[in-house]
């Protein structure tokens, strides 16, 4: 979904910055619709997914865009490093508030 088209919407139920690497984001949003949610990634005009070195300049990428909760999502391929089983989701969400810090 491009950015353009996000900053329509009146509310989202959630924007995630995707932690890849300590220092890469990515940015999806999950948008409720009645009884279902669908989750997208956020590209710019050009289709580019959008991401960032830190989530405050990702923030003020996206300070038009008004979402209930903001997380960071982490998912950790500890398990699978160590020899582990496998779980359905390794995965962590953190809050984080948008401080307008930018």
């Amino acid at each position: 979904m491009k950015l353009s088209q996000l900053e329509q919407y009146a509310e989202i139920e959630k924007l995630i910055f995707n932690s890849l690497d300590p220092s890469l984001y990515t940015v999806s949003v999950l948008i409720s619709g009645g009884d279902d949610a669908e989750e997208h990634m956020i590209t710019d005009e050009s289709e580019i997914n959008l991401k960032g070195n830190n989530v405050l300049s990702l923030q003020k990428q996206l300070r038009k865009v008004k979402a209930a909760k903001h997380v960071i999502r982490h998912t950790s391929a500890y398990d699978e490093m160590i020899g582990g089983p496998l779980k359905a989701t390794n995965e962590m969400e953190v809050p984080v508030g948008d401080n307008r810090l930018y």
